[in-house]
């Protein structure tokens, strides 16, 4: 392996930024959603199927997460859930990051609760 193969290596994300449609086929293929913004920020709205766990917790709350699905982060604009998906996939999960969050969410006229 050359240089330049390793350099790509060593710096490839761990996760994968999907767009909204793609984590709604993932979700109907039985992947998990995890909202990791805050408690105000949830309450201002969420997708339907999405367990809060905020990001300052997740490290210690992926307990309840099933290591065998997919596990797709969202926040607000794709920051904080790119965050969260990195920790994941560290931990051994099949991790996604929402590309935009939830405001690419509320662009696409997905439901929000």
């Amino acid at each position: 392996m050359g240089l330049i193969d390793s350099l790509k290596k060593a710096f490839r994300k761990p996760y994968t930024t999907v767009s909204v449609a793609q984590a709604k086929e993932l979700l109907g293929s039985g992947a998990v959603l995890i909202d990791v913004r805050s408690a105000q920020e949830w309450r201002t709205g969420r997708a339907p199927q999405a367990r809060h766990v905020p990001l300052d917790r997740l490290q210690t709350s992926t307990a309840g997460i099933n290591k065998n699905k997919p596990v797709i982060a969202v926040c607000a604009s794709g920051v904080r859930s790119a965050s969260a998906a990195r920790i994941l996939a560290a931990e051994g999960y099949d991790a996604y990051s929402v590309r935009g969050g939830m405001a690419a969410w509320r662009q696409a006229g997905e439901p929000v609760r």
